[in-house]
Protein backbone atom coordinates (compact mmCIF):
# COMPACT_ATOMS: atom_id res chain seq x y z
CA UNK A 1 0.00 0.00 0.00
CA UNK A 2 1.39 3.37 -1.01
CA UNK A 3 1.94 6.05 1.61
CA UNK A 4 -0.58 8.88 1.27
CA UNK A 5 -0.07 12.31 2.77
CA UNK A 6 -2.75 14.30 4.59
CA UNK A 7 -4.12 15.77 1.37
CA UNK A 8 -4.33 12.47 -0.47
CA UNK A 9 -1.11 12.86 -2.48
CA UNK A 10 1.03 9.77 -3.03
CA UNK A 11 4.33 10.30 -1.23
CA UNK A 12 7.09 10.53 -3.84
CA UNK A 13 9.91 11.75 -1.64
CA UNK A 14 13.04 9.66 -2.12
CA UNK A 15 14.59 10.55 1.24
CA UNK A 16 12.81 10.24 4.60
CA UNK A 17 14.09 11.38 7.99
CA UNK A 18 11.65 12.08 10.85
CA UNK A 19 14.16 14.39 12.54
CA UNK A 20 15.05 16.50 9.51
CA UNK A 21 11.44 16.73 8.36
CA UNK A 22 10.73 18.77 11.50
CA UNK A 23 13.89 20.89 11.15
CA UNK A 24 14.24 24.26 9.46
CA UNK A 25 16.52 23.94 6.41
CA UNK A 26 17.60 26.53 3.84
CA UNK A 27 16.30 25.93 0.33
CA UNK A 28 17.22 29.21 -1.43
CA UNK A 29 18.42 32.75 -1.05
CA UNK A 30 15.53 35.18 -0.67
CA UNK A 31 16.87 37.31 -3.53
CA UNK A 32 16.43 34.32 -5.86
CA UNK A 33 12.65 34.46 -5.42
CA UNK A 34 11.33 37.05 -7.86
CA UNK A 35 8.03 37.49 -9.67
CA UNK A 36 8.04 33.97 -11.11
CA UNK A 37 7.87 30.54 -9.41
CA UNK A 38 11.22 29.14 -8.28
CA UNK A 39 11.82 25.37 -8.36
CA UNK A 40 14.09 23.70 -5.85
CA UNK A 41 14.39 20.41 -3.94
CA UNK A 42 14.62 19.24 -0.35
CA UNK A 43 15.21 15.66 0.80
CA UNK A 44 14.49 14.44 -2.72
CA UNK A 45 11.16 16.25 -3.05
CA UNK A 46 10.62 19.02 -5.59
CA UNK A 47 9.38 22.30 -4.12
CA UNK A 48 8.11 25.50 -5.67
CA UNK A 49 8.75 28.83 -3.94
CA UNK A 50 6.81 31.96 -4.83
CA UNK A 51 6.21 35.46 -3.54
CA UNK A 52 2.80 36.22 -2.11
CA UNK A 53 3.12 39.94 -1.39
CA UNK A 54 5.77 40.25 1.31
CA UNK A 55 5.66 36.53 2.10
CA UNK A 56 7.46 33.61 0.46
CA UNK A 57 5.39 30.44 0.13
CA UNK A 58 6.65 26.88 -0.24
CA UNK A 59 4.48 24.24 -1.95
CA UNK A 60 5.07 20.75 -3.16
CA UNK A 61 5.82 21.28 -6.85
CA UNK A 62 2.73 19.46 -8.04
CA UNK A 63 -0.74 20.39 -9.22
CA UNK A 64 -3.18 17.78 -7.92
CA UNK A 65 -5.26 17.95 -11.11
CA UNK A 66 -2.89 16.31 -13.60
CA UNK A 67 0.47 16.22 -11.87
CA UNK A 68 1.98 19.26 -13.60
CA UNK A 69 4.84 21.04 -11.78
CA UNK A 70 3.47 24.29 -10.38
CA UNK A 71 6.87 25.84 -11.03
CA UNK A 72 5.95 25.86 -14.75
CA UNK A 73 3.15 28.30 -13.99
CA UNK A 74 3.13 31.97 -13.05
CA UNK A 75 2.36 34.26 -10.14
CA UNK A 76 -0.61 36.58 -10.49
CA UNK A 77 -1.36 38.81 -7.53
CA UNK A 78 -1.62 36.58 -4.47
CA UNK A 79 -2.13 33.36 -6.42
CA UNK A 80 0.04 30.75 -8.08
CA UNK A 81 -1.43 29.74 -11.46
CA UNK A 82 -0.88 26.25 -12.91
CA UNK A 83 0.43 26.32 -16.49
CA UNK A 84 -1.69 23.34 -17.63
CA UNK A 85 -5.31 24.30 -16.89
CA UNK A 86 -5.06 27.63 -15.09
CA UNK A 87 -5.99 26.42 -11.63
CA UNK A 88 -5.21 29.15 -9.07
CA UNK A 89 -3.86 28.48 -5.59
CA UNK A 90 -3.78 31.04 -2.78
CA UNK A 91 -1.05 31.37 -0.16
CA UNK A 92 -2.53 28.62 2.00
CA UNK A 93 -2.55 26.18 -0.93
CA UNK A 94 -6.33 26.32 -1.41
CA UNK A 95 -7.52 26.27 -5.02
CA UNK A 96 -9.61 29.40 -5.60
CA UNK A 97 -10.36 29.13 -9.32
CA UNK A 98 -10.91 26.26 -11.79
CA UNK A 99 -11.50 27.99 -15.15
CA UNK A 100 -12.98 24.89 -16.84
CA UNK A 101 -15.88 24.74 -14.38
CA UNK A 102 -19.06 26.79 -14.81
CA UNK A 103 -19.14 29.88 -12.62
CA UNK A 104 -20.53 29.16 -9.17
CA UNK A 105 -19.58 25.48 -9.19
CA UNK A 106 -18.17 24.50 -5.78
CA UNK A 107 -14.44 23.77 -5.78
CA UNK A 108 -13.61 20.33 -4.30
CA UNK A 109 -11.94 20.51 -0.90
CA UNK A 110 -9.23 18.18 -2.19
CA UNK A 111 -8.29 20.79 -4.80
CA UNK A 112 -5.32 22.31 -3.02
CA UNK A 113 -1.54 22.41 -3.15
CA UNK A 114 0.45 20.91 -0.31
CA UNK A 115 2.05 23.83 1.55
CA UNK A 116 4.97 23.67 3.96
CA UNK A 117 6.15 25.91 6.81
CA UNK A 118 8.29 28.64 5.25
CA UNK A 119 10.14 31.65 6.67
CA UNK A 120 12.71 34.21 5.52
CA UNK A 121 15.56 35.13 7.84
CA UNK A 122 19.06 36.47 7.21
CA UNK A 123 18.18 36.72 3.51
CA UNK A 124 17.63 32.96 3.36
CA UNK A 125 14.45 30.95 2.75
CA UNK A 126 13.94 28.26 5.40
CA UNK A 127 11.49 25.38 4.91
CA UNK A 128 10.41 22.39 6.99
CA UNK A 129 8.10 19.54 5.99
CA UNK A 130 6.45 19.50 9.41
CA UNK A 131 5.99 22.07 12.17
CA UNK A 132 9.59 22.69 13.30
CA UNK A 133 10.47 21.51 16.77
CA UNK A 134 13.12 24.24 17.19
CA UNK A 135 13.33 27.86 15.98
CA UNK A 136 15.57 28.96 13.13
CA UNK A 137 19.17 28.97 14.43
CA UNK A 138 20.43 32.27 15.78
CA UNK A 139 23.18 34.34 14.19
CA UNK A 140 23.11 37.41 16.46
CA UNK A 141 25.95 39.19 14.65
CA UNK A 142 23.60 39.80 11.70
CA UNK A 143 21.70 42.35 13.81
CA UNK A 144 24.73 44.24 15.13
CA UNK A 145 25.29 47.71 13.68
CA UNK A 146 29.06 47.48 14.13
CA UNK A 147 29.23 44.30 12.02
CA UNK A 148 29.05 43.66 8.31
CA UNK A 149 27.21 40.46 7.30
CA UNK A 150 27.44 38.85 3.86
CA UNK A 151 25.60 35.92 2.31
CA UNK A 152 27.52 33.29 0.32
CA UNK A 153 26.25 30.37 -1.73
CA UNK A 154 24.49 28.23 -2.58
CA UNK A 155 27.38 25.85 -3.11
CA UNK A 156 26.20 22.61 -4.75
CA UNK A 157 28.20 19.62 -3.55
CA UNK A 158 28.02 15.97 -4.58
CA UNK A 159 28.25 14.84 -0.98
CA UNK A 160 26.03 13.92 1.93
CA UNK A 161 25.23 16.90 4.15
CA UNK A 162 26.64 15.46 7.43
CA UNK A 163 30.01 14.87 5.72
CA UNK A 164 30.10 18.54 4.71
CA UNK A 165 29.18 19.63 8.23
CA UNK A 166 31.82 17.41 9.79
CA UNK A 167 34.45 18.86 7.44
CA UNK A 168 33.47 22.35 8.66
CA UNK A 169 34.06 21.19 12.25
CA UNK A 170 37.41 19.55 11.44
CA UNK A 171 40.07 21.89 12.86
CA UNK A 172 43.07 19.79 11.84
CA UNK A 173 42.32 19.95 8.10
CA UNK A 174 42.85 23.73 8.02
CA UNK A 175 46.65 23.36 7.87
CA UNK A 176 46.57 20.98 4.90
CA UNK A 177 43.51 21.56 2.73
CA UNK A 178 43.69 25.34 3.25
CA UNK A 179 47.48 25.67 3.58
CA UNK A 180 48.68 29.26 3.29
CA UNK A 181 45.25 30.64 4.14
CA UNK A 182 43.71 29.09 7.26
CA UNK A 183 46.71 27.19 8.54
CA UNK A 184 50.32 26.08 8.18
CA UNK A 185 51.64 22.48 8.20
CA UNK A 186 54.49 23.69 10.42
CA UNK A 187 51.89 24.58 13.08
CA UNK A 188 49.55 21.60 12.74
CA UNK A 189 49.28 20.60 16.40
CA UNK A 190 45.77 21.05 17.80
CA UNK A 191 45.73 22.26 21.42
CA UNK A 192 43.81 20.37 24.09
CA UNK A 193 40.13 21.28 24.12
CA UNK A 194 36.71 19.95 25.10
CA UNK A 195 33.27 20.02 23.54
CA UNK A 196 30.30 20.78 25.79
CA UNK A 197 26.59 20.12 25.36
CA UNK A 198 24.53 23.14 26.35
CA UNK A 199 20.85 22.41 25.94
CA UNK A 200 20.33 21.42 22.33
CA UNK A 201 23.70 22.86 21.19
CA UNK A 202 27.32 21.77 21.21
CA UNK A 203 30.00 24.36 22.01
CA UNK A 204 33.76 23.91 21.88
CA UNK A 205 36.43 25.41 24.07
CA UNK A 206 38.52 28.07 22.31
CA UNK A 207 41.01 26.49 19.91
CA UNK A 208 44.02 28.54 18.80
CA UNK A 209 45.03 28.28 15.13
CA UNK A 210 47.82 30.24 13.40
CA UNK A 211 46.54 31.58 10.08
CA UNK A 212 48.56 33.35 7.35
CA UNK A 213 45.51 34.79 5.55
CA UNK A 214 42.36 34.15 7.61
CA UNK A 215 39.87 36.09 5.47
CA UNK A 216 41.38 36.66 2.01
CA UNK A 217 42.77 40.15 2.60
CA UNK A 218 46.37 38.95 2.53
CA UNK A 219 48.86 40.27 5.03
CA UNK A 220 52.41 40.05 6.23
CA UNK A 221 51.86 38.35 9.59
CA UNK A 222 50.54 35.00 10.73
CA UNK A 223 47.44 35.68 12.81
CA UNK A 224 46.69 33.66 15.97
CA UNK A 225 42.92 33.15 16.02
CA UNK A 226 40.82 31.70 18.81
CA UNK A 227 38.04 29.53 17.31
CA UNK A 228 34.87 28.65 19.22
CA UNK A 229 32.69 26.22 17.26
CA UNK A 230 28.97 25.62 17.76
CA UNK A 231 26.62 22.92 16.52
CA UNK A 232 23.22 24.63 16.38
CA UNK A 233 21.24 21.85 14.74
CA UNK A 234 21.76 18.60 12.85
CA UNK A 235 22.86 20.47 9.71
CA UNK A 236 23.58 23.98 11.03
CA UNK A 237 26.90 24.96 12.57
CA UNK A 238 28.96 28.06 13.16
CA UNK A 239 32.08 29.50 14.63
CA UNK A 240 33.37 32.72 16.09
CA UNK A 241 37.06 33.46 15.76
CA UNK A 242 38.87 36.31 17.46
CA UNK A 243 42.27 37.68 16.49
CA UNK A 244 44.29 37.49 19.71
CA UNK A 245 46.41 40.50 18.72
CA UNK A 246 43.56 42.85 17.81
CA UNK A 247 39.84 43.42 18.32
CA UNK A 248 38.92 41.79 15.00
CA UNK A 249 36.18 39.17 15.26
CA UNK A 250 34.90 37.05 12.38
CA UNK A 251 31.93 34.69 12.66
CA UNK A 252 30.07 32.33 10.35
CA UNK A 253 26.74 30.52 10.26
CA UNK A 254 26.94 27.51 7.94
CA UNK A 255 23.88 25.54 6.81
CA UNK A 256 24.01 22.45 4.59
CA UNK A 257 20.76 21.20 3.06
CA UNK A 258 20.28 17.66 1.68
CA UNK A 259 18.74 18.13 -1.76
CA UNK A 260 18.79 14.46 -2.77
CA UNK A 261 20.97 11.41 -2.06
CA UNK A 262 24.65 12.40 -2.45
CA UNK A 263 23.72 16.01 -3.25
CA UNK A 264 23.74 18.98 -0.91
CA UNK A 265 23.58 22.77 -1.00
CA UNK A 266 25.63 24.87 1.43
CA UNK A 267 24.89 28.45 2.47
CA UNK A 268 27.10 30.69 4.61
CA UNK A 269 26.59 33.93 6.52
CA UNK A 270 29.87 35.78 7.15
CA UNK A 271 30.02 38.54 9.78
CA UNK A 272 32.93 40.76 10.76
CA UNK A 273 33.45 43.80 13.00
CA UNK A 274 36.39 45.23 11.00
CA UNK A 275 37.21 46.47 7.49
CA UNK A 276 33.60 47.56 7.16
CA UNK A 277 34.42 49.67 4.09
CA UNK A 278 36.31 46.88 2.32
CA UNK A 279 34.85 45.38 -0.84
CA UNK A 280 32.43 42.56 -0.11
CA UNK A 281 33.79 40.74 -3.13
CA UNK A 282 37.10 40.09 -1.34
CA UNK A 283 35.41 38.09 1.42
CA UNK A 284 32.92 36.33 -0.84
CA UNK A 285 35.57 35.23 -3.34
CA UNK A 286 37.71 33.98 -0.45
CA UNK A 287 34.82 31.86 0.82
CA UNK A 288 34.27 30.56 -2.72
CA UNK A 289 37.94 29.51 -2.83
CA UNK A 290 37.76 27.75 0.54
CA UNK A 291 34.66 25.81 -0.49
CA UNK A 292 36.33 24.67 -3.72
CA UNK A 293 39.29 23.37 -1.72
CA UNK A 294 36.89 21.47 0.54
CA UNK A 295 34.93 20.12 -2.42
CA UNK A 296 37.78 17.83 -3.47
CA UNK A 297 37.74 16.23 -0.03
CA UNK A 298 34.03 15.90 0.77
CA UNK A 299 33.09 14.63 -2.70
CA UNK A 300 35.74 11.90 -2.54
CA UNK A 301 35.20 10.57 1.01
CA UNK A 302 34.11 6.95 1.43
CA UNK A 303 31.78 5.79 2.68
CA UNK A 304 29.65 8.70 1.57
CA UNK A 305 27.67 8.48 4.82
CA UNK A 306 29.24 9.28 8.18
CA UNK A 307 29.68 6.11 10.26
CA UNK A 308 28.02 6.73 13.61
CA UNK A 309 29.76 3.65 14.98
CA UNK A 310 32.89 5.24 16.44
CA UNK A 311 34.78 1.97 15.90
CA UNK A 312 34.37 2.22 12.12
CA UNK A 313 37.03 4.92 11.71
CA UNK A 314 40.08 5.93 13.75
CA UNK A 315 39.63 8.96 16.02
CA UNK A 316 42.15 11.12 17.88
CA UNK A 317 41.88 13.81 20.56
CA UNK A 318 42.06 16.41 17.78
CA UNK A 319 38.80 14.91 16.40
CA UNK A 320 36.76 15.75 19.47
CA UNK A 321 34.38 18.02 17.56
CA UNK A 322 33.71 15.33 14.96
CA UNK A 323 33.22 12.70 17.68
CA UNK A 324 30.78 14.95 19.53
CA UNK A 325 28.90 15.71 16.31
CA UNK A 326 28.50 12.01 15.47
CA UNK A 327 27.20 11.30 18.97
CA UNK A 328 24.86 14.28 18.61
CA UNK A 329 23.40 12.93 15.35
CA UNK A 330 22.89 9.54 16.95
CA UNK A 331 21.25 11.15 19.99
CA UNK A 332 18.82 13.05 17.72
CA UNK A 333 18.07 10.00 15.63
CA UNK A 334 19.13 11.49 12.26
CA UNK A 335 19.18 8.87 9.49
CA UNK A 336 20.02 10.86 6.34
CA UNK A 337 23.70 10.88 5.39
CA UNK A 338 24.79 8.56 8.19
CA UNK A 339 25.61 4.90 8.41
Amino acid sequence: MKDIDSYGFPVTRTVRDPVLEGTWMVVARADEIGDQPFATSLLGERLVLWRDGDEVRAFKDLCIHRGTPLSLGRVEGSTLVCAYHGWRYDGSGRCTTIPAQPEGTPIPTKARALSYPCAVRYGLVWVAFETPKQPIPEHPEAALEDHRTLLCGPYLLEAEAPRVIENFLDVSHLMWVHEGYLGLPSHAEIPEHRVHQRGDRLVSDPITVLQPDPDGRGGSRTVPNHYVYEVLGPLTVGFRKADLESDEVFSMLFQVTPIAPRRSAAFALLSRNYALDAEDRTFIEFQDRIIEQDRLIVESQRPEEIPLDLQAELHLKSDRLAIAYRRYLRQLGVTVGVA
